[in-house]
């Protein structure tokens, strides 16, 4: 992996290269979205986008941007915040909140793309965050999408630009995939 770490003003160069698994026109959830690099981007390209974070400024910046529907909420509250709401993508970066992951699995609408990238365990030796319970364990977005989604493409190491830092990308679809040579039902 020699990609940029997560959390550049640009959107991330994984988030990029799989957009183009999102159906045109599509309804995407941008997860803690921040300051909003993907929800813009996202929009721009003809996406709406349902940017949503706990910060009132980031959401408030992004209240005036077409495309986006900016919504303040706590991800983190012990019943799910998006409980009942449906997506044809799901974008999440720099975030890590297990207790309501099969959750938000449940968002994705058939055949519905997740885009996730975020720190996994070594990333403490590079700076921030390096808490276990903001730290990926290896091969954990595996091991939390299987049975639900068919994996498209999964990545996990150590970048180096525009600053070290330990990563785990995943793209999956919503679904599992049919057995070799049998066509989806």
């Amino acid at each position: 992996m020699s990609e940029s770490v997560p959390g550049d003003p640009a959107p991330s160069p994984w988030v990029t290269r799989f957009a183009a698994l999102l159906p045109a026109h599509g309804r995407v959830l941008d997860l803690a979205c921040g300051g909003g690099r993907h929800a813009r981007w996202l929009a721009a390209q003809g996406w709406q986008v349902e940017a949503v974070d706990r910060d009132a400024a980031a959401i408030a910046a992004l209240s005036a941007v077409s495309g986006v529907r900016a919504r303040q909420l706590d991800l983190e509250t012990p019943s799910w915040a998006l409980a009942g709401e449906r997506y044809d993508g799901i974008v999440v970066t720099n975030y890590l909140h297990r207790a309501h992951f099969s959750a938000l699995l449940d968002c994705l609408l058939p055949a519905g793309v997740l885009i996730y990238e975020t720190f996994m365990v070594g990333n403490e030796r590079f700076g921030k965050p390096s808490s276990a319970a903001f730290l990926l364990q290896p091969q954990e977005l595996l091991e939390r999408v299987r049975g639900r989604c068919t994996v498209v493409a999964f990545e996990q190491g150590i970048v180096t630009t525009p600053r070290a830092a330990a990563l785990q990308r995943l793209c999956a679809l919503a679904g599992e995939a049919p057995p070799c040579g049998l066509p989806a039902a």
